[in-house]
């Protein structure tokens, strides 16, 4: 199989918890309104992309009805599928640092892990970028960032409170020197805690609407 983007296997991970919970497929109306898309023309065209690269198929002679590639038979209920459910915490500023946000999970994704990459015994969370200071990075503003609660590396991108304001850059450790956070964007200066710096997660996907 093809390797999916990030919106590719938001949505097949939809279709594995609507087809578990419900033992039928989501319709193209409900996957739309699911995802906010504009029109259902946009839900045929991923379905599309998610047949051709081999993730579903057709079930011949059936309305509404694919198969996942990966499943036993056609809109199968399979507890064994490997789909993670991760809360969004609001909104993470990636430009200069800005107060704390709320705790509590104000939405969630359903990705599926074996296509996103991710480690299920990982904690993972979910923001929103709210910013312009990572943009060469990738991540632009009203995009979706899955982050792990881990150690960083040097050169990871992270979500970090920096003397008690949160942000989103790239996790600088020099030789003999303390650590340091770095915009990915000229128009923004790299930050240096003056008392405190914490590592909230570490990112490792976004997730952007189109």
């Amino acid at each position: 199989m093809d390797s999916l983007t990030l919106r590719q296997q938001e949505i097949l991970g939809f279709i594995r918890v609507s087809s578990q919970k419900n033992g039928y497929w989501p319709s193209i109306r409900e996957i739309q309104e699911h995802f906010g898309f504009k029109s259902t023309n946009a839900v045929a065209g991923h379905l599309l992309a998610l047949e051709r690269k081999g993730a579903i198929s057709r079930v011949p002679g059936q309305a509404r009805a694919y198969r996942i590639l990966s499943d036993k038979k056609p809109s199968a209920p399979d507890h064994t599928l490997s789909v993670l459910e991760i809360p969004v915490y609001g909104n993470i500023a990636a430009g200069y640092p800005e107060g704390v946000e709320s705790g509590h999970a104000i939405a969630s994704l359903q990705i599926d892990v074996e296509s996103a990459g991710l480690n299920r015994k990982s904690a993972n969370f979910a923001l929103r970028v709210r910013g312009d200071s990572m943009v060469d990075a990738g991540i632009h503003e009203g995009d979706t960032v899955i982050l792990e609660v881990r150690t960083p590396r040097n050169g990871d991108i992270v979500a970090a409170l920096i003397d008690g304001e949160t942000t989103l850059k790239r996790y600088v450790q020099q030789s003999g020197q303390p650590p340091f956070l770095k915009a990915e964007n000229v128009a923004y200066p790299s930050i240096y805690p003056t008392s405190e710096l914490i590592i909230q997660g570490v990112a490792t996907s976004v997730v952007r609407r189109l």
